[in-house]
């Protein structure tokens, strides 16, 4: 579920980025969710490794908690994603907010 989760999260940052005409900072957002797809991939072909075909068959309670992990880890990179928009602020719009008080 994690997996899947990340990389519809991915593909969703990724055409929201190519229709905003290559914009930078929804790049940094696709990077991210396409790295945690990598790492998710990653995961589950060594689990599958390890565990055989019994890795198709997961008990309830974990596709659960995946799923819960996955969208953990989408939020957490919008909170990111957010974070590094406010510090580089690209368009000054932070700053001329912070200059008014």
């Amino acid at each position: 579920m994690t997996l899947l989760i990340t990389a519809f999260a991915a593909v969703i940052a990724t055409v929201a980025w190519y229709n905003v005409k290559a914009d930078r900072k929804l790049g940094t957002l696709a990077l991210m969710y396409w790295g945690a797809s990598l790492m998710w991939l990653v995961d589950s072909v060594v689990e599958y490794i390890e565990e055989g075909a019994e890795f198709f068959t997961p008990a309830a309670a974990d596709m659960v908690n995946d799923a819960y992990l996955g969208l953990s880890v989408v939020a957490l990179g919008l909170i990111i994603w957010v974070v590094v928009l406010m510090v580089k602020d690209p368009e000054g719009k932070v700053h001329a907010v912070l200059a008014r008080k």
